[in-house]
């Protein structure tokens, strides 16, 4: 085994995908209605089990992780800790925010982390942890997605936006039992990674389309051409063969990274009529630049 890439790996998958999980606990329970007291409860549980994940990964993770990781902004932005700190107002849900904190101030190594015992034993119990939450969690959202797609319950998430999520929790669950069977990540080809963030980015730009107010003529138009971009451009990377769009899909991510920024900057600042609260907005934007870097490996 690789011990460097495996506790490296293993880190920073924690550090981006221990974040999005949690966030996607706190939108799960931002939207459920006092109907469903006990689906509220789950959730919290489930936000704060991956915030103390996420706080392992990155007390782990410092001097550690690479430094095109911490230049990406998929770890934070310099969006988040405003964005939480609102939301948490906007919603009443509390949010740890020292790990922002923490994160804004990360190191990165110089790639001879070296095989420490101790280090590499902490980092499996970390992702044994990773794969029991996720299993759970996983499991939580499907059980969502079938009481509201069968009527049973309401909830201010779209059906669509929670298959969504579920397909994300998935292929952070894949991404670790990779690490854990083999001891690195390369199991996955340039055309499939570009396929899942190609319909990720689709799927962003039409739930920001969705939670526009009607009113905000320009900026629904501008969501609903990138939909239209990202399908044209998911549909022929799935008839590609085993050739990439790696060109064209990091252009059509870009620009849609700047309208996401700039969509965060007038959430935050009031200047956007919407229902997206600052913390998914910063969230879909992390997502953005992950994918971004991603391509330009």
């Amino acid at each position: 085994m690789n011990t460097n890439n495996y506790v490296e790996k293993s880190l920073e998958l924690h550090m981006f995908f221990g974040r999005i999980m949690k966030e996607h606990s706190f939108f799960l329970k931002a939207g459920f209605t006092p109907a469903n007291p006990e689906f509220s409860e789950k959730a919290e549980y489930f936000k704060d089990e991956f915030d103390k994940l996420l706080c392992e990964a990155v007390r782990l993770g410092n001097g550690i992780i690479n430094q095109q990781l911490l230049c990406s902004q998929e770890l934070v932005t310099q969006f988040t800790a405003l964005a939480e700190k609102q939301t948490e107002c906007l919603t009443g849900i509390s949010i740890n925010k020292e790990i922002t904190e923490k994160e804004l101030h990360l190191k990165s190594g110089c790639g001879k982390c070296g095989d420490n015992p101790e280090r590499r034993s902490k980092v499996q119990q970390l992702n044994q942890t990773a794969l029991k939450l996720l299993d759970g969690l996983i499991s939580f959202k499907e059980t969502i997605l079938k009481r509201v797609l069968c009527g049973e319950m309401f909830t201010a998430n779209y059906p669509l936006l929670i298959e969504h999520i579920i397909r994300e929790a998935k292929l952070y669950m894949d991404y670790v039992e990779c690490l854990e069977k083999d001891g690195f990540l390369d199991s996955r080809s340039m055309k499939e990674v570009e396929c899942f963030w190609n319909r990720i980015m689709m799927e962003h730009a039409m739930f920001i389309r969705g939670l526009l107010d009607p009113s905000e003529n320009e900026l629904f138009d501008s969501a609903d051409k990138f939909a239209d971009d990202y399908c044209e451009l998911l549909n022929k990377c799935r008839d590609a063969q085993n050739n990439t769009m790696k060109s064209a899909s990091l252009e059509l991510t870009q620009k849609l990274r700047d309208f996401k920024t700039a969509g965060v900057r007038g959430i935050e600042q009031c200047e956007i009529r919407s229902i997206i609260l600052p913390l998914l907005a910063d969230h879909v934007l992390r997502e953005a630049n992950h994918y971004i870097r991603l391509l330009k490996n």
